[in-house]
């Protein structure tokens, strides 16, 4: 970490202590509640239905987070929730390479992320403008989670929440002195610890710390492998007379070994549990050496005398590699204040930073070490330096409620495709998969991209006895220059997105006993991305210099029916989504190699839906929950290509991995001494090809957790749970688009998901 970024991070933990100290030597303050107390909105409930929201949303609780193997992202979590979709190809959600959530037919690109209203970016594997959740928080302290299906907060800090917004929440330090620590170990010599240490109040009315530490180790669940992660959570807050002030300075070290990417054929041919050729690097060798004398292959020409013939099963170059891995380090800090201004007025602010580095590594054939051997590292190497604000001021008399606010973001990212030497050696390569290698022989390319972002927005919220009015609009302009070191025949240059009005309305009617009806329509925009992988920088500069794309929208109206007792709460709702200018990136070539995409404006996309959820709480320590989704995606044009012919015949054919039927349902007992819970989740079948001649089938996979918890003198808690995923060994194709997919046809863009795993956890805490 530069000194630059030292010295911000420094700078947020000395600003609120310097808050605090003068707020508690001048001012008699009120304690801020715990951010999980704010998260059991519902008493005991631990999914909340959004009553009073004039939009379909839900909020998750640390309670329902927590009876999940730790470590486990909050994303496997809200999966449960209508109409979102989370598939990954590990137990606990973790692997970027393959994690992937879809809301209502909407790509994980497409929705908006943000911790504590810091944003996260679209959290793509190869982000440049944020981070993964679960790099960015230890899932142990998660609050909350807010699930926007539709039109997301206008305050919501995103360009890409096109399809919905999920906003990340952290539990806050406690007011007392406490401990908590946990130790999991299972299938796969899974490893894993968490501490946390919280400070209470520091002198009377003082600062309240939280610091925590997380470390993961696990072996892959099939080839060899690791996954492996360090985590450091540090948060201050120093209460004020009527809110408080806020800091937190989280670090990352993840590095983990990819899974080979499948085909349908392959999966048929090889089977699910197919993989990489690590540790055996001979035989990785030898298939680069025959690939080099195959005029199919691509690879070039290392060794005449090896021969032509692949041995069985292997058919191709792209059957298996020898390793790949993803590295990430990052540093985010924030420091904030939520306040009143006397009577009527509420300030929000935030400062935040973000430093990333990481790498994506690939044992290539295609590319021979000079004077080595028949394989080389090939890299996509990450860095992200990037600063923001945002804040609003809001205005409150009688029934009547007026909020503005904005976003501002600088966001330097450079990306590079680099090659790396091995050298000519048997039993194993010269070079491992989880370091950051040195010294390239080669630069494909090399990019500093910047990318400026503007955001504004107004609301106004009126209270008329049951009714509930809320209506505003925001603003968005987003510039992105790409500037080339290396262009490696990928274009450079600028493109903007912008729209000063995008427009949000919403009523909500209280029925009476606990009904409420509510309706909404909203507009959003997606920026594009500042990436030579990913948007429009991503193909050849011809074909950037010919591009007229226009910026993804959407237009989204909701209707809906919530009702709220002692025992059920459940929410009905329908939607319809108009969503112009579609962009996609058509594969072009093996995914992996990396070859500039196809990029594509394939015109509109019509979505409709319902949804249903509810809660039933049978006894105090005993309830039910269930959820069913019900979405139609469809493309509206075909593509043509320049001279008039077609290119692609996408018209009413099914969105890709958007499937059309969703089911979870899963029973929960917490009588504070046994625990259990015991859940089901069915995916129907999705398409994988754009015009839809190609699906993965449907499957259904079951998890479940039982504990047995202890309270003594010395100790508030003390806990034992057995948590069991995928409890029924289904084998099933989990993530869908791992590379791009293709017009028509299979492709090399699967992942299978991982079988039965067991987990046993000690919990306490003192």
């Amino acid at each position: 970490m530069n000194s630059k970024a030292r010295f911000l991070i420094g700078s947020v933990a000395l600003g609120v202590l310097a808050i605090a100290s003068a707020t508690t030597a001048s001012a008699q303050v009120t304690a801020v509640p715990d951010a999980a107390a704010e998260a059991d909105a519902g008493g005991s409930e631990i999914v909340v239905m959004g009553m009073g929201q004039t939009r379909q949303v839900q909020t998750l609780s640390t309670q329902d987070i927590a009876m999940l193997a730790p470590g486990t992202s909050p994303l496997k979590a809200i999966d449960k929730l209508p109409g979102v979709n989370f598939q990954s190809a590990d137990p606990f959600g973790n692997y970027e390479w393959s994690t992937r959530i879809s809301i209502r037919g909407f790509s994980q690109n497409q929705l908006g992320f943000t911790l504590d209203g810091v944003p996260l970016g679209d959290m793509s594997y190869g982000n440049h403008d944020g981070l993964h959740i679960s790099r960015a928080l230890i899932s142990e302290n998660t609050g909350r989670v807010e699930v926007a299906q539709g039109a997301g907060a206008l305050s919501a800090a995103s360009s890409s929440n096109l399809g919905g917004t999920i906003e990340f929440f952290t539990r806050g330090p406690k007011d007392e002195f406490g401990v908590e620590a946990n130790g999991t170990y299972g299938s796969e010599n899974t490893v894993r610890g968490f501490v946390r240490l919280d400070t209470g109040a520091l002198g009377d009315n003082g600062p309240r710390v939280s610091l925590s530490y997380a470390y993961m180790n696990a072996d892959k669940w099939k080839g060899d492998g690791a996954q492996r992660q360090h985590q450091v959570n540090a948060r201050i807050e120093q209460p004020l007379p009527e809110g408080k002030a806020f800091a937190f300075v989280n670090f990352s070290d993840r590095r983990e070994n990819d899974y080979q990417d499948l085909s349908m054929a392959m999966i048929n041919r090889l089977g699910y549990k197919w993989d990489n050729f690590a540790k055996n690097w001979d035989l990785a060798v030898q298939v680069a050496k025959i690939a080099g004398n195959r005029t199919d292959s691509g690879v070039p020409t290392t060794d005449p005398t090896a021969g032509s013939a692949y041995p069985s099963p292997i058919q191709t170059a792209d059957d298996s590699y020898y390793d790949a891995s993803g590295l990430r380090r990052d540093w985010l800090a924030a420091a904030g204040v939520d306040t009143k201004l006397g009577d009527a007025l509420t300030l929000k602010g935030t400062g935040y930073y973000h430093n990333n580095k990481g790498m994506g590594l690939w044992y290539t054939p295609y590319v021979p070490t000079p004077g080595g051997a028949p394989i080389s590292i090939r890299t996509t190497e990450y860095n992200i330096e990037r600063w923001g604000l945002t804040g609003s001021l809001a205005y409150e008399t009688g029934a009547n409620r007026v909020e503005v606010g904005g976003w501002y973001e600088d966001n330097k990212f450079r990306q590079a495709r680099r090659y790396y030497g091995l050298a000519n050696t048997t039993g194993a390569p010269s070079r491992g998969s989880l370091d950051y290698p040195t010294d390239p022989f080669a630069t494909q390319w090399d990019f500093k991209f910047t990318t400026k972002t503007y955001q504004y927005f107004v609301q106004d919220t009126l209270h008329l006895g049951d009714l509930t009015v809320n209506a505003g609009w925001k603003g968005l302009k987003v510039e992105n220059r790409g500037n080339a070191l290396v262009s490696g025949g990928l274009a450079s240059g600028t493109i903007k997105a912008e729209d000063w009005f995008l427009p949000q309305v919403g009523g909500l009617y209280k029925i009476g006993d606990g009904q409420e009806i509510f309706a909404d329509y909203g507009e959003n925009m997606r920026a594009f991305a500042s990436s030579a992988t990913d948007g429009p920088f991503a193909t050849t500069q011809a074909g950037f210099n010919a591009l007229n794309l226009k910026p993804e929208k959407s237009g989204t109206w909701e209707l809906g029916y919530r009702y709220n007792s002692s025992r059920f709460q459940g929410v009905i709702a329908a939607y319809y989504v108009n969503f112009k200018n579609r962009i996609v990136a058509f594969s072009n070539g093996a995914g992996i190699v990396g070859n500039p995409a196809i990029f594509q404006n394939v015109g509109g996309v019509h979505t409709y839906g319902i949804e249903a959820a509810g809660t039933y709480r049978i006894l105090p320590a005993l309830s039910i929950f269930g959820s069913y989704s019900y979405n139609n995606s469809k493309y509206q044009d075909n593509i043509y290509k320049a001279d008039g012919s077609l290119y692609a015949a996408t018209k009413d054919k099914f969105v890709v991995n958007a499937p059309e039927n969703l089911a979870k349902g899963e029973i929960s007992y917490d009588d504070k001494t046994f625990i259990g819970r015991f859940g089901g989740s069915y995916t129907a079948r999705r398409y994988y090809s754009y015009e839809n001649d190609v699906s993965v089938p449907g499957f259904v996979v079951f998890d479940a957790t039982v504990g047995y918890r202890i309270h003594t003198s010395s100790l508030k808690s003390l806990t034992l749970e057995v948590t069991a995923t995928n409890l029924f060994d289904k084998k099933y194709v989990s993530t869908v688009g791992s590379n791009p997919l293709a017009i028509r046809g299979d492709s090399q863009s699967l992942l299978a998901g991982a079988p039965q795993q067991f987990f046993a956890t000690l919990k306490t805490e003192f």
